[in-house]
């Protein structure tokens, strides 16, 4: 709730686990507060090497974007309630730590699956697919994504040596229709944030060879 009514509603960012398959919602992990920057680097993917003028103009295909954040999980209020928070009382953030850690591991089950492939002489066993991770920030943000760093750094904890209060940090990098193929449901949500791309970039306001100093090119 905020003190004004008229207040516009705080979107939050956050992962949106996916059912690479079907494309059901599997689980929202909302971050507790949005992160303050979001860093993103973009990495020309161009043909050739330096000094092929054949191939000086040409992209084999999208940059490889990634995106770091850093996150904050604190329980502090909610420990104050511990009738109103029992699972916050019983173990602090813990259970919403797991929650993002439990991205980049496979399942209990599949490893267990694969060591009865192992034993029974299977000779080649394909990793398991795990879900599809998108990141979310907004309606005209939403991203297919690895996670290819996670740290966390607990800094306080409740009598029983529960992490009540971390920061997260989150290195990503953004798959595009190169990595999932135009038919996976990833790769359509990669075409549809490019897309949305372009739209804005036709919003945006020109500038006149002027105000570049020049008044023409050649």
């Amino acid at each position: 709730m905020t003190s004004f009514p008229g207040s516009p509603r705080l979107i939050k960012g956050g992962i949106v686990l996916v059912d690479p398959v079907s494309g059901a919602v599997l689980r929202v992990i909302a971050l507790q507060y949005n992160p303050d920057t979001l860093s993103r680097t973009l990495q020309v993917q161009a043909v050739g090497g330096e000094g092929d003028r054949l191939e000086a103009l040409r992209l084999k295909g999208p940059p490889t974007e990634t995106i770091k954040l850093e996150a904050e999980i604190d329980a502090t209020d909610q420990m104050e309630f511990p009738d109103q928070n029992p699972i916050v009382g019983e173990s602090g953030i813990a259970p919403q730590l797991a929650a993002l850690e439990t991205i980049v591991y496979p399942t209990s089950a599949s490893l267990i699956a694969a060591d009865g492939l192992a034993r029974a002489g299977t000779l080649e066993i394909a990793p398991a697919e795990t879900a599809l991770t998108l990141l979310v920030w907004n309606e005209n943000r939403v991203l297919p994504v690895r996670i290819t760093e996670f740290s966390i750094t607990e800094e306080a904890f409740d009598p029983r040596l529960n992490p009540i209060r971390a920061k997260i940090s989150l290195g990503m990098r953004v798959l595009s229709v190169f990595d999932l193929g135009f038919n996976h449901k990833g790769g359509g949500l990669f075409l549809a944030y490019l897309q949305t791309k372009e739209r804005l970039a036709r919003r945006s306001a020109g500038s006149a060879l002027s105000a570049l100093g020049i008044g023409s090119i050649g």
